[in-house]
């Protein structure tokens, strides 16, 4: 039998190279587009967010030292050396590239990636944590009272929800076990025809003069 949830997993990870090779050869083949003209007329200034009492701030601190809303912006960033291995390999692979020498490029590439990685993450870093608390404080004052905010921080920082946490993977491998019996050779016959449905329109694709 496939392993927990390998069947469905399987479709995530297919469909994802899918969208970036097609995105990869349309702009391949098609010319840069100009850039967008400037808005006519400058965005109105947001209101300034009112002053936070010193007990709701207080709360906001607790849930921000367990919340981290900057880790989205770091995961994006990760994400852009992700895609271009993804991206490099499809090319590659679509274009029929033999495997040494596939395996060569994609050796540099990920070079390429290491760098952007290394010289952008600590600018990200730096300016995701200057921004976390004054842009978010602001929102988590606007949608919650003091005493919603002190019921949240005291969740999060509950034993029970690290004990909640532990056990998700357990519950996660379990559904996925299920599911895997259930429908799992349908879904991989069902990824197996559509991969290699995309992949003969790509080679074509690729390959017209």
């Amino acid at each position: 039998m496939t392993s927990p949830s390998t069947a469905m997993n399987a479709l995530a990870r297919t469909l994802s190279p899918i969208a970036l090779a097609l995105g990869l050869l349309a702009a391949a083949s098609t010319p840069a587009q100009a850039a967008a003209p400037a808005a006519s007329a400058a965005a109105p200034a947001a209101a300034p967010a009112a002053p936070i009492d010193a007990e709701k701030q207080k709360q906001i601190d607790r849930i921000l030292a367990v919340v981290h809303p900057e880790n989205g912006v770091l995961q994006a960033v990760q994400a852009q050396g992700v895609k271009a291995m993804q991206q490099s390999s499809i090319a590659l692979q679509t274009n029929n590239v033999p495997q040494e020498r596939k395996d060569k490029a994609l050796k540099d590439i990920q070079g390429d990636v290491q760098k952007y990685v290394d010289t952008t993450m600590p600018v990200a870093i730096a300016s995701a944590k200057k921004f976390a608390i004054p842009v978010s404080a602001p929102i988590l004052a606007a949608n919650f009272t003091t005493d919603e905010l002190r019921q949240i921080a005291a969740m999060l920082e509950s034993p029970l929800r690290d004990r909640l946490e532990k056990v998700l993977p357990q519950m996660q491998d379990a559904v996925g076990q299920k599911v895997s019996a259930d429908i799992g050779p349908a879904v991989n016959k069902n990824v197996q025809v559509m991969t290699e449905a995309v992949s003969s329109k790509l080679r074509v694709a690729v390959t017209l003069k």
